[in-house]
């Protein structure tokens, strides 16, 4: 049998797919386990999930991982999750799930309007962001206007790795990073407010909220139904968590004030931390996961989801190619740098600009071939990653290098790409799974193995490679990032047209 605590257990709950990976104390990967489950459109903008579901696929991967790696459940120290952050989990008084809401979904974009419109600077001075349609308080005060009876019915309202949490040990909480980013607490105290709550609406709400800790903090243990779902040892400690994109920063190496995180993934994530919160109306987000450590946040779903577009639009039917991202890779080497190379947006999913703007190709010629469209489109989003970054630095924060991980970080060309486009060194780190990393780190700190999340970080998370910037190709990029820019100027009445005067275009 093997030692007792030898290893810790990350879990990382995205939108669909939940994977469970376990780690030695140096941040080796032994084993990876992943289920992958179903989002429900009841209608157009609703995005859901079955809450039972995504019990049973977490303890399926749980179980999957710990049968791969070979080793007893009990040499297990501790369990740590990460989740994808907002939307919506509710339980009744018996811990039934009564609703599962994704960050996906955008039901409540009239009500985040509004609040907006009504108290956008009150809801900034209390909680340091704006409502947004995907935000849990939110899409909470949505359903208090659409659907009483479930409201009233709600006796937990929190998000997805809580309730995952919740399904291990019986215990109602949640972790300070999700509860800042979802905008649920005054910040910087990291607490519950009734004068933010009556803001969205929720005064009645302080009764549905979880308890809060940080996310190291041990939340309860595996309970016997969970040990037995899942093949867990029952007493396993498990933690908080993390808010997946602070999970994900720990598990790259970056916890440090003044380090960055860009995040290249179905969303694009930029994030810095500081020892005090930037307060700028500009910035998306400020989240909190520890005294004195936030992150500022400037995020949309612009990135490494255009390129996942690509190959299941045009490069998956009827099976054409064996490794489809490889084929892309390909095709992007094969081309030079040029000054009339396309320009691409990638707003497939809107932008954080205007919920009209659309995806665009621009500048396309009879001479230009796919390898071409393929690196407009690699270089349009480290463009818009570029755009993100110039909000946060103009509010204040500061980096001369960054840490990029996410599936992004799978192509040789983009991680030089953005080192070339923002002017700074780019590091990968070693571990392709930092948000199950993350987790398992805080995990590592509340089982007493690492005094602080920085001896964590120190001790499992390290760097695989690192990409200079190519002074030569500044000028280049500095010229196409302008036209880009002014490409976005002159499309935004068009896409406001597009979409039927529907969508406002923020300045």
């Amino acid at each position: 049998m093997a030692e007792s605590g030898r290893y810790l257990l990350g879990l990382d709950a995205g939108n669909t797919i939940i994977k469970a990976v376990l780690f030695d104390l140096a941040g080796r990967q032994i084993a990876r386990a992943a289920r992958d489950g179903r989002s429900i459109v009841p209608r157009p903008g609703h995005v859901e999930r079955d809450m039972d579901e995504l019990w049973v696929n977490a303890g399926g991967a749980i179980r999957d991982c710990i049968n791969a790696a070979g080793i007893a459940p009990e040499a297990i120290a501790a369990v740590g999750c990460a989740g994808h952050g907002n939307g919506l989990y509710m339980l009744d008084a018996d811990g039934e799930g009564l609703l599962g809401v994704q960050s996906l979904d955008t039901r409540a974009g009239d009500v985040a309007g509004e609040l907006a419109e009504a108290n956008g600077d009150a809801f900034h001075t209390a909680c340091l962001q704006k409502p947004w349609p995907s935000q849990t308080p939110t899409l909470l005060a949505w359903v208090k206007r659409n659907d009483r009876a479930l409201y009233d019915r709600a006796a937990t309202v929190f998000l997805c790795k809580d309730f995952i949490n919740f399904r291990l040990t019986g215990k109602r909480a949640s972790d300070v990073s999700d509860m800042s980013g979802a905008g649920l607490v005054a910040m910087p105290a990291g607490s519950y407010d009734d004068d933010l709550l009556a803001l969205y609406g929720l005064e009645d709400a302080r009764a549905k909220l979880p308890l809060i800790v940080q996310p190291a903090d041990i939340v309860g243990q595996v309970t016997a139904d969970a040990a037995s779902t899942a093949g867990l040892a029952v007493g396993t400690p498990v933690v908080g968590g993390l808010f997946d994109v602070i999970a994900s920063a720990l598990g790259s190496g970056v916890v440090e004030p003044g380090q960055a995180s860009i995040i290249v993934g179905t969303w694009n994530i930029n994030q810095v931390v500081s020892k005090a919160p930037v307060v700028d109306p500009a910035v998306f987000m400020v989240s909190s996961f520890g005294p004195e450590l936030f992150v500022s946040i400037e995020a949309s779903a612009t990135s490494a989801a255009n390129l996942e577009w690509y190959v299941r639009t045009f490069l998956e039917r009827g099976g054409h190619h064996d490794d489809p991202f490889g084929y892309c890779n390909a095709r992007v080497a094969e081309v030079e740098p040029g000054a009339d190379d396309p320009i691409f947006h990638p707003y497939l999913y809107g932008s954080g600009q205007s919920a009209a703007a659309r995806g665009g190709f621009y500048g396309l010629a009879g001479w230009h071939h796919e390898g071409h469209v393929l690196r407009a489109l690699y270089e349009g989003v480290a463009f818009e990653h570029r755009r993100h970054i110039a909000v946060l630095t103009a509010s204040g924060v500061a980096f001369d290098e960054a840490v990029m991980s996410g599936g992004g970080t799978r192509s040789p060309h983009w991680p030089q790409m953005m080192a070339d486009c923002l002017g700074v060194p780019i590091t990968v780190p070693e571990s392709r799974e930092t948000g199950a990393l993350g987790a398992a780190i805080a995990a590592g700190i509340g089982a007493g193995l690492f005094p602080r999340l920085e001896d964590g970080v120190a001790s499992m998370a390290r760097a695989q490679r690192v990409f200079q910037p190519n002074n030569g190709l500044k000028a280049h990029y500095d010229r196409r990032y302008r036209i880009y820019l002014d490409l976005v100027e002159a499309m935004a009445p068009l896409w406001n047209a597009w979409s039927g005067g529907g969508g406002e275009v923020l300045s």
